[in-house]
């Protein structure tokens, strides 16, 4: 995950200083592809504000399924605005549990306590 998260990372350097966007969304593509969630979201919400709801909602999905909260909660406002199919929602829903669930064990738990 070190190489997508370094893509993230310069996708956000970029977005504070670039105008056009054009390398910010390089590196967000490459940071999604290399299984970053934040950075499947980002796009998905980019291309949604760039009317391409179709692309939007298949990376939400891919977000969701990867655990991503946010995710979930946008894929929500897409199905109110009717770009997301019911069953489609479901699906993305039930992938999003089973990475979070996958992602609980003891020792997880157990070091979270520490911490609080």
């Amino acid at each position: 995950l070190g190489y997508a998260e370094a893509h993230y990372r310069l996708s956000i350097f970029y977005h504070d200083v670039e105008k056009d966007g054009g390398k910010t969304k390089h590196h967000l593509e490459e940071a999604a592809i290399g299984g970053h969630p934040s950075a499947r979201y980002t796009l998905g919400c980019y291309e949604g504000r760039n009317r391409r709801h179709d692309r939007a909602v298949k990376h939400l999905i891919t977000a969701a399924a990867q655990g991503d909260d946010d995710s979930i909660n946008e894929l929500m406002d897409e199905f109110r605005r009717g770009f997301v199919s019911k069953d489609d929602l479901a699906d993305a829903l039930r992938a999003h549990q089973a990475a979070v669930d996958a992602t609980k064990s003891v020792q997880r738990e157990a070091a979270e306590e520490l911490e609080r």
